[in-house]
């Protein structure tokens, strides 16, 4: 369960002496209202972005970080109060019905707002049971008035008469699905899903350490672009950076800080981009020797991550990357991804990558598919509680059509990387084992020469399931094909 240190500036320690600086007591006796704490009303905008405008958190927030001004510790505690709340909103809004005797749907949204972010403070971050419930009714009062500010100061004083587990015990009791989803805030049906994916790789009975894994934000990796920075010398040059377990390109950034202050990063010889995803994209380049004069196609190239990895890679074996993106304004995403690639290696188009493309044009293909992003719950906080199952079907038959396309264009003889940040099995394996035209090769082998591993690390293969709770990485998986030859 996360429930790591407040981030902001002088938190009391849960339940402990000192008092946060913003709360009323520290504003003076002028007889004013207190005014709202700027870090406590970004992450109450954030959540209003992500509610109201089906905005994305990690979009969206930055934005509203530099609009009130906040940095260092100040940003870091409005991120992680509004990503908190979303993530854990589920069992909030279980935890608020319990103790205010009423339907969540009851409740009008910016008090349901308050409340979310008054219960992560209280259950999810360390900071003084008073000032969290004071400074939460201050920000009530400013979006909801008087009398609603009543309601989330009861409400509030009710949630602090029991610790974290108390309320677990009490709003979801039991061992069942149902009570295990609860617990750890992921839709029901999500887990039932996790659970078949994880037993289907030999890993039964792990599903609450995924879940567990899911709740705790990821620490921000880098990737070293071949050819363009060296990742030792990225490590060198970015304080509290340590290279990556798995990807030999990928740095990790065990201190936090802004990525967006790195010079290789600003010129894009550097990015953020996880590790998992890194390593499942070299695994292409590293199935065989790559041949110079190769043409390579990246069949969803936004926003263009891996494009660029694979662009690097390229430029240094003498192969030339296409890149296809449906949608323009993705395709000027990857186009700025990729700009540090030596010029001429990488050609960007736009079009349907399910019908785009002459058929056998390339030796190499990666597809790293739209999917329901279930392995990547710990960056998008608001990500769990967008999907509908019913959004699954729709996904895995645009995936098909997407891997039938791929197997078009590649050439006899040629591989496909099929890829996806979903672990689920209609998302991965299903799809993979309806594609009649490709056979699958050992996708162990080249993730165990990247990672300095044995091809055993990576279960009973032949495709590659990265988990989040066991490797650190998001659940990534890597299906290695070929187009047989003629």
């Amino acid at each position: 369960m996360s429930g790591g240190p407040a981030r902001g500036g002088a938190q009391g320690a849960r339940g402990g002496r000192s008092a946060d600086r913003r709360s009323p007591q520290g504003r003076g006796g002028t007889g004013r209202r207190p005014r709202p704490d700027a870090a406590r009303l970004a992450a109450y905008a954030c959540v209003t972005a992500v509610e109201e405008d089906d905005g994305y958190a990690n979009l969206v927030m930055p934005r509203i970080l530099a609009e009130h001004r906040l940095a260092g510790r100040d940003a870091a505690f409005a991120t992680e109060l509004a990503y908190g709340a979303l993530r854990f909103s589920g069992l909030y809004e279980a935890i608020v019905e319990r103790a205010s005797g009423r339907p969540w749907r009851r409740l009008d949204p910016p008090v349901g707002r308050a409340l979310l972010l008054g219960c992560h403070q209280v259950l999810g971050m360390r900071v003084a049971d008073h000032a969290a419930v004071g400074e939460t009714v201050t920000l009530a009062r400013s979006v909801a008035g008087e009398g609603p500010a009543r309601l989330v100061n009861a409400v509030l004083r009710r949630v602090t008469e029991a610790d974290r587990e108390a309320w677990l015990a009490r709003v979801a009791p039991g061992s069942g699905r149902d009570a295990i989803a609860l617990r750890h805030s992921h839709p029901a049906w999500v887990v039932a899903e996790l659970d078949r994916a994880l037993a289907a790789d030999g890993r039964r009975g792990e599903v609450e350490e995924l879940l567990e894994a899911d709740n705790e934000p990821a620490a921000v990796t880098l990737v070293a672009r071949p050819g363009l920075v060296a990742r030792e010398d990225l490590v060198e040059q970015v304080d509290g950076a340590e290279p990556g377990h798995w990807a030999p390109t990928a740095a990790v950034l065990r201190g936090g800080g802004d990525p967006g202050a790195v010079a290789a990063v600003r010129d894009r010889r550097a990015a953020v981009q996880d590790e998992g995803s890194q390593l499942v994209a070299s695994a292409l380049v590293a199935a065989r020797e790559v041949a110079p004069g190769e043409r390579w196609l990246d069949l969803c190239a936004g926003p263009g991550g891996k494009a660029a990895l694979l662009g690097a890679h390229a430029a240094q074996f003498g192969a030339h990357l296409d890149a296809l993106e449906l949608h323009p304004h993705r395709a000027d995403l990857v186009r700025d991804s990729v700009r540090a690639v030596p010029a001429g290696t990488v050609d960007i188009a736009v079009g349907d990558g399910t019908a785009w493309g002459d058929s056998g044009s390339y030796d190499r293909v990666i597809l790293d598919a739209p999917c329901t992003g279930l392995g990547a719950l710990r960056r998008r906080p608001e990500a769990r509680w967008r999907k509908q199952s019913s959004d699954v079907g729709e996904l895995s038959a645009l995936q098909s059509r997407l891997l039938a396309n791929a197997a078009r264009l590649v050439r006899p003889g040629g591989l496909v990387a099929y890829i996806t940040c979903s672990p689920l099995l209609a998302e991965t394996r299903d799809v993979v084992a309806r594609e009649r035209g490709l056979r699958a090769l050992d996708a162990r082998v080249p993730v165990a020469a990247l990672s300095g591993t044995s091809p055993d690390t990576w279960g009973e293969g032949p495709h590659v399931q990265l988990w989040t709770h066991a490797h650190g990485t998001d659940s990534m998986f890597l299906a290695l094909l070929e187009r047989p030859a003629e």
